[in-house]
């Protein structure tokens, strides 16, 4: 008799553990796809990777400390006692922001003319770091990223289909919304401080002639005024205090009188410092050109309020066009309006 045939080798048992981990995932690929459609396993990933950017992006902008750095620290700092705690060695020490400077080649323009103007137009509204350019655009770029991501998230959990031209006009328009958003910022920050500037230089003029005439300099009667001004005015006191520091500091006085002047953007400001230099050049006094400038931006200042004053009867009037007749014309036509229909509708 042939030999018996043997039973074939019985399939190895799957581990109970990965029948449950399938299970796992099986459940939660169901519960995505009732719950988002047949794209919401794509979409939690979408979200999944979003989230893993957004907390990679601290440790990438993360620096270690050289050890070299150590090197181009102030004498002071070295010298210093083990109890004490070191001094800034710049007067101008900035706090932060030198996690963005391995990526300063993307972030700030290469052109220098651009370089400049954007530089200006942020220490125009108050932002003189060095780093401030770079903050900027950084800031333009997350604003876009996040507010692109947010409004994906929306148009997700809102039902709208991916391919629809709604979901891409949306996340379009929240992508430049986010874009633009740092530059309306800082525009309004800038028209802001020039309008401060504006309004408290005329007073700032008449305590400086006050100084100047009762026989102080014009460096003194700078850091005076920075001083008194401070509470009404504390943006003008700022570049006031600013302008007395760089020249108790040795620069010259000509160059520190146009950088305020570049630094306010105010017609006003440019008009004083041309004043101020030319009558160090031309060896005038300064307290009469001072009177005369002071008399000059008080007349101004009254006339821009009388410009306000005239305009005012204007706006009241169109005001009053738009939130007063259209009742008023409702009140009075109204009722014969409701019986002229009356009437048609008899026939």
């Amino acid at each position: 008799p042939p030999p018996p045939a043997e039973a074939p080798a019985p399939a190895p048992a799957a581990p109970e553990g990965a029948d449950g981990l399938r299970g796992i995932a099986d459940g939660v690929f169901d519960a995505l796809v009732d719950a988002f459609g047949p794209l919401g396993p794509i979409y939690a990933f979408s979200v999944i990777a979003a989230l893993v950017i957004a907390a990679a992006i601290p440790l990438l902008l993360s620096r270690k400390k050289d050890p070299l750095d150590r090197l181009s620290a102030p004498v002071a700092n070295l010298r210093a006692k083990p109890g004490e705690a070191a001094k800034p060695g710049s007067l101008r020490a900035e706090k932060g922001g030198g996690r963005l400077d391995q990526f300063a080649t993307m972030l700030e323009p290469q052109d220098e003319k651009e370089f400049s103007a954007a530089r200006l137009k942020l220490m125009q509204a108050g932002y003189r770091s060095r780093r401030a350019v770079r903050t900027f655009n950084f800031a333009r770029a997350a604003g876009a990223l996040g507010f692109s991501i947010l409004s994906f998230l929306y148009l997700t959990l809102s039902g709208i289909e991916p391919g629809s031209a709604k979901f891409f006009i949306v996340i379009g328009l929240a992508m430049a919304a986010g874009y633009m958003g740092p530059n309306y910022w800082v525009t309004r920050r800038q028209a802001e401080r020039q309008q401060e500037i504006t309004n408290g230089f005329p007073d700032a003029l008449d305590l400086m002639l006050i100084c100047v005439e009762a026989g102080q300099s014009l460096d003194q009667s700078l850091q005076r005024v920075a001083a008194e001004v401070r509470h009404a005015h504390p943006v003008l006191a700022e570049e006031f205090a600013i302008v007395s520091a760089e020249m108790r500091a040795g620069k010259d006085r000509s160059a520190v009188l146009r950088d305020f002047s570049q630094r306010a953007g105010v017609n006003d400001v440019s008009s004083f410092v041309t004043v101020l230099v030319q009558s160090a050049t031309f060896g005038t006094s300064v307290a009469e050109a001072l009177r005369v400038y002071a008399a000059e931006m008080r007349d101004k200042r009254l006339m821009r309020a009388e410009e306000k004053a005239n305009v005012l009867p204007t706006k009241l009037t169109l005001g009053t066009m738009f939130f007063t007749v259209p009742p008023l014309l409702l009140i009075l036509i109204g009722p014969s309006l409701v019986d002229i229909l009356n009437t048609l509708t008899g026939f």
